[in-house]
């Protein structure tokens, strides 16, 4: 049987908690055009598609129309690849179960696939980047929370029902910082971006010492905040990087005791801390480490610049029709 022809481009779109990203990828990998929008600024699902869409719509027309495009892939918090619905997203301001490749496919007029946007970035770092070549790793993205892709003789794993992979909700300290997601001392709660403010916060509040971080007011306070004065020597903003490295370490470690990656691939805005977070992330992962799996295991950053990495693995779903 003859093989069908794909057309030479795919959408790719990382729906984050704060930003989304799209754009037009060719059959090379590479993003040859895309645009974004602010997630929470569409508090309405129907809105949010409709903004998109006509930004999408521009984007397409620019390299020939519908016509050239042979599908578009979604990387969303929550995404279902087996429903193509994001279902009971915490980060996102859309409640309950949302057809979101539905109203896509129909908005912009080709098919649409959808995924978690961990396991996006997955693919991408798969494909392209820091993985390339692997069959055994793990996908960890510290933004707006902690998700991550598995990936097990080079297969992602969905598991039975499309949510397998969600590492950002073990719990790393028990009975502690209430979660998004209604449970307590989720791992997003202290390693996500907003997690890390957390502790800011607490440190900030439980101790007199001078730091920089008391200039900041207290609702304006973000990750980057912190990973700038602890870069010009803040002792209290060091300390908190420190925490947060050991208990992502630590996690790290009872990860490994599951599916022995050769590697962890860290994606996202405190993966940019550089030393700060994986000097205690591979001392801490290696000290609480079985036996059996120690100095074995790379911690490494990801290759691929900011939004690429998933907005190229969500685009590569839209190869698949």
């Amino acid at each position: 049987m003859e093989k069908k022809a794909v057309k030479p481009y795919v959408v790719g779109m990382d729906i984050g908690g704060t930003n989304t990203v799209f754009g037009i990828v060719d059959q090379d990998g590479n993003v040859v055009c895309q645009d974004s929008v602010k997630t929470k600024a569409y508090p309405i699902i129907e809105d949010y598609v409709n903004a998109i869409g006509e930004k999408l719509d521009v984007l397409i027309e620019s390299v020939g129309g519908k016509e050239k495009i042979n599908g578009m892939g979604v990387g969303a918090p929550n995404g279902n690849y087996y429903t193509g619905n994001i279902e009971f997203a915490p980060n996102l301001s859309w409640k309950g179960i949302v057809p979101l490749a539905k109203l896509f496919g129909e908005r912009i007029g080709v098919p649409c696939k959808l995924t978690n946007d961990a396991n996006a970035a997955a693919i991408g770092e798969m494909t392209y980047g820091a993985a390339k070549g692997m069959k055994h790793f793990i996908m960890i993205t510290l933004g707006t929370g902690v998700g991550s892709g598995i990936v097990i003789d080079g297969k992602l794993v969905y598991g039975h029902d499309g949510f397998a992979g969600e590492l950002g909700h073990v719990i790393a300290v028990p009975d502690g910082r209430l979660c998004g997601c209604g449970r307590k001392g989720c791992l997003e709660t202290y390693c996500s971006a907003t997690g890390i403010v957390r502790t800011a916060k607490e440190v900030l509040t439980s101790s007199y010492d001078p730091s920089m971080l008391r200039n900041i007011p207290e609702s304006e306070l973000t990750s980057k905040d912190i990973f700038d004065c602890a870069m010009a020597g803040d002792a209290i903003a060091k300390d908190i990087f420190q925490k947060t490295g050991e208990l992502l370490g630590k996690s790290l470690a009872n990860f490994t005791a599951f599916s022995s990656p050769e590697a962890f691939i860290i994606f996202g805005g405190l993966a940019k801390a550089g030393d700060l977070i994986f000097k205690p992330v591979k001392e801490a992962m290696e000290e609480n480490m079985l036996a059996v799996f120690k100095n074995k295991v790379k911690v490494l950053p990801s290759q691929l610049k900011d939004a690429d990495a998933a907005v190229l693995g969500a685009s590569a779903l839209g190869w698949e029709f």
